[in-house]
């Protein structure tokens, strides 16, 4: 499986922003708001570089004339260059922030659509809140990168190189001894640079576990608190917050570092600078003018270039979480159609074969789970599965669905193999009924229309009702429209089931999967549950699943399974005369004698 995203990747990239390379297809997508952002960049770049040719031409001609009206033209000059430089400013920010919006927006909705189309063996290992933490922590922090972050990278490059050709302009011997700092401060920039974007990525990670923790306990709140956890689990989180803040901080210390050393290297140059200058208009080489127009130039190429140490940082850590993204959007999903996949008519006969089907899970490859099972399944026909925990009956109708393939044989539904169909198609002819419902925080009507969203009030009442789900849906405040809650936890199991069957009948599939629809529910429950079942059961390939044996009873065939295998097929009377391990399981459910259960 390749859901191990961190190590192989993290070794690869870790001394380059390569990840970030991956995100610039989304960049050339607002390829004319990239290059108005450049060209309001550039402006107020230049506009910056003008400032102090126009201070040094103040001094060296403003002060000196008779005319104070030039002094006034000079700062007339001045303002306008500023408020220039303000409106270039103001739309560089505005064009920077809004594709850094834009983008974050973007990567997050593709993230999203890749992880939905990921296997369920994906999911088997991966860990919910380390995927939630990188779809929402790290695509926030890759948003800087096409954002503010980027745009002060590239204005700092302009105003870096454009200062230095001023500086050089100006006086070429200053610029030497400025010049020849450059080089102390970029190696470190890059070796240090290197020691934050490897700390950064642990800190993301660090944060990550913190939040898949969370996710983990709050999900299971009234558990944790029937169990009075709370100071266990609280100690725990505390204690993964901590270790996240503490792979942080030595991410910080190194940027910090980092600019220290920038700052200090580059303050030394400008003070010795300023020494040799002074000197030089002591002795009549350069005008005061001249001297403060390279002392300005010299403070914005160092001003750059100690921000670009920053930005570097910056940058590391948003290539850490590019990174991770990458990582999510480099696993495949293990089913996926065909290049040439077959098609199924818009509604299947629902003739379903398993043919020799041998399948055992990544995870547990040494552990077969299923072993040579080959079973005929008729349209209309219902099949009961039962036998004891392990026996293998949930993994048929995973394969069945085709969540996963199977290690040996093959499955066809009206005579085609599975593997030869879109996955999609296929479970479009299929609707499940699962022991666990899932009920999404939404309302009861968008519940019920979860495999159908265009259908009509009337349809989504028709199916509730069938399911024997309006009466209690119509005693609700807000009846289909009423919030269920995350999970529904405002609905009671038999609730849950009936909406679950609803949407079922809604789906109108004809194969229908019931995985121990009443094993959960009570006896009232149940019966309502189990007459809502028998509706949706007519005139469909039924498959069912169930531990309680009085619910299989009307079923045209039971198939008992155990270790992996079919051992017993057959209709209830004719199972419970066998004697076998149908017979064993019938005698300690009923409690009553197999005479009882057979009149059942």
């Amino acid at each position: 499986m390749k859901a191990n995203m961190t190590a192989d990747t993290a070794s690869k990239n870790k001394k380059s922003l390569r990840p970030l390379v991956r995100l610039l297809p989304y960049l050339a997508r607002h390829r004319a708001m990239a290059a108005a952002a450049v060209v309001a960049l550039v402006t107020a770049a230049i506009i910056t570089l003008i400032l102090p040719t126009a201070v040094r031409r103040m001094i060296d001609f403003g002060f000196g004339a008779d005319d104070p009206k030039l002094i006034d033209a000079y700062f007339f000059v001045l303002m306008g260059v500023v408020t220039g430089l303000a409106v270039a400013s103001a739309t560089r920010y505005f064009l920077v922030m809004w594709i850094g919006e834009r983008i974050v927006a973007e990567v997050r909705a593709d993230v999203f659509a890749h992880l939905t189309r990921l296997s369920p063996g994906f999911y088997d290992t991966a860990r919910s809140g380390e995927i939630l933490s990188r779809l929402t922590a790290d695509t926030t922090q890759i948003k800087s990168a096409f954002g503010a972050t980027a745009s002060l990278a590239m204005r700092n490059f302009v105003m870096f190189i454009g200062a230095v050709v001023m500086m050089v302009f100006t006086s070429p011997r200053l610029s030497l001894i400025v010049l020849a700092a450059i080089p102390v401060i970029i190696v470190p920039l890059i070796v240090f640079g290197r020691s934050v974007r490897r700390r950064s990525r642990h800190a993301q990670d660090t944060l990550a576990d913190a939040s898949a923790y969370a996710n983990e306990m709050l999900g299971a709140v009234r558990t944790l608190q029937a169990f009075t956890n709370e100071a266990q689990a609280a100690s725990r989180f505390h204690g993964a917050v901590k270790s996240a803040f503490s792979a942080a901080r030595r991410a910080t210390a190194s940027r910090a570092a980092l600019t220290a050393f920038a700052i200090v290297i580059i303050g030394s140059s400008i003070v010795a600078v300023l020494w040799i200058g002074a000197n030089d208009v002591f002795d009549g080489r350069m005008t005061g003018g001249e001297l403060s127009q390279f002392l300005l130039y010299s403070i914005l190429a160092a001003g750059a270039l100690a921000s670009l140490s920053e930005v570097w940082g910056e940058l590391s850590q948003a290539a850490g979480a590019a990174e991770r993204l990458s990582d999510l959007l480099e696993v495949q999903p293990d089913i996926t159609a065909p290049a040439n996949p077959q098609h199924l008519p818009d509604r299947t006969t629902g003739a379903i074969s398993f043919n020799q089907i041998g399948f055992a899970y990544q995870a547990a490859e040494k552990l077969q789970i299923l072993d040579e099972i080959t079973l005929d399944i008729t349209p209309g026909e219902t099949i009961a599965v039962v036998g004891p925990s392990g026996a293998g009956k949930s993994t048929l109708f995973h394969l069945l669905m085709r969540f996963y393939d199977p290690t040996s044989g093959h499955i066809s539904v009206d005579g085609r193999d599975i593997r030869e169909l879109d996955p999609r198609d296929l479970r479009a002819q299929i609707a499940l009924v699962p022991q666990d419902t899932a009920i999404f925080g939404a309302s009861i009507a968008e519940n019920i229309a979860f495999g159908r969203p265009e259908a009509t009030r009337d349809e989504i009442q028709s199916a509730a009702e069938a399911a024997l789900a309006l009466q209690f849906i119509e005693k609700l405040q807000d009846g289909f429209d009423t919030l269920v809650g995350e999970r529904g936890v405002t609905l009671s199991g038999g609730q849950r089931q009936r909406i679950s069957i609803a949407r079922a009948i809604l789906k109108n599939a004809p194969i229908l999967l019931l995985d121990e629809a009443t094993s959960a529910l009570d006896a009232e429950s149940e019966s309502l549950v189990q007459k809502a079942l028998d509706r949706l059961m007519e005139d469909r390939t039924t498959l069912v699943i169930a531990h309680r044996l009085a619910t299989v009873l009307k079923a045209d065939r039971i198939i008992v399974m155990d270790g992996g295998k079919i051992v017993e097929t057959g209709t209830h009377v004719e199972l419970s005369a066998q004697n076998g391990l149908y017979a064993k399981l019938a005698r300690l459910q009923f409690n009553a004698g197999l005479p009882e259960a057979e009149n059942a």
